[in-house]
């Protein structure tokens, strides 16, 4: 595990070439790690790709001792959801309940860390990031979907659970699962949830969300073509305490 701060870069892609070193990542952790497919994915290439891409901006952490993207995350605002006609998540979720809000929204999505450096520094510099461009954007609301990987919901019964019971998000920005792939959450009674259980069974990326703050919507999504089970994520940051600001932020207040 390499955790050495002093060697991270942070930047935006800004033409092609930095857009294929991040989906060069995307491939190799969703792809080759996870099994993904999509009709946008060039083998070839060792791309992973889809139309959303062209709307969004891209931050990557560099490690340039190795002069490599080690770390990527996807950012899309209004006004590029817009320019696609959706948001990325509302492929998957009913966002009605985050537009009626009148919040400024912006939506996070693949994300993934190179295997070195995960548990590592290397997620917090990229959302501390990801908060000095919500910052500059004025964003209220971020959301997005995080994946569990593979699709048969048995083996995350208790993660699944333990977000419906004790992290869903308020009725008033609560996404909602929709379509043939929707799938419960509440799948076990809360006297058969193992919380120490369901928590170490959550993805890194969704613990981070959680100890933001971060509540789920209702139902999870299979993906089928992605090989993956995928919640929506949302995180209020006017709901965020003092410490998970200073966490976010990377300074107090």
């Amino acid at each position: 595990m390499l955790i050495d701060d002093d060697h991270f870069e942070l930047r935006v892609a800004r033409d092609e070439a930095g857009l294929r070193a991040a989906q060069r990542l995307r491939y190799a952790v969703f792809v080759e790690e996870l099994g993904a497919d999509g009709p946008m994915v060039d083998h070839a290439a060792r791309l992973e790709r889809d139309r959303f891409d062209a709307a969004a901006g891209h931050l990557m952490l560099v490690d340039r001792r190795r002069d490599e993207v080690v770390a990527v995350t996807r950012l899309m605002g209004e006004d590029g959801a817009a320019r696609m006609g959706q948001f990325y998540s509302e492929g998957e979720f009913d966002l009605s309940a985050l537009r009626r809000s009148g919040r400024r929204l912006m939506e996070l999505g693949r994300t993934c860390l190179h295997p070195d450096y995960r548990g590592g520094t290397a997620l917090l510099r990229l959302w501390q990031a990801v908060a000095e461009h919500v910052e500059a954007s004025g964003a209220e609301i971020l959301f997005g979907t995080v994946s569990f990987p593979g699709t048969d919901p048995a083996p995350v019964a208790q993660a699944l659970s333990w977000l419906h019971r004790d992290h869903l998000a308020p009725e008033g920005l609560r996404p909602v699962a929709r379509g043939p792939e929707a799938l419960a959450m509440d799948i076990l009674p809360d006297a058969e949830i193992d919380r120490a259980a369901a928590a170490r069974a959550l993805p890194a990326l969704l613990k981070a969300y959680l100890r933001l703050g971060g509540t789920v919507g209702a139902g999870a999504w299979r993906d089928v073509a992605f090989n993956c089970i995928d919640v929506c994520l949302v995180l209020d940051t006017a709901a965020m305490s003092d410490r998970h600001r200073t966490i976010y932020t990377g300074r107090p207040g």
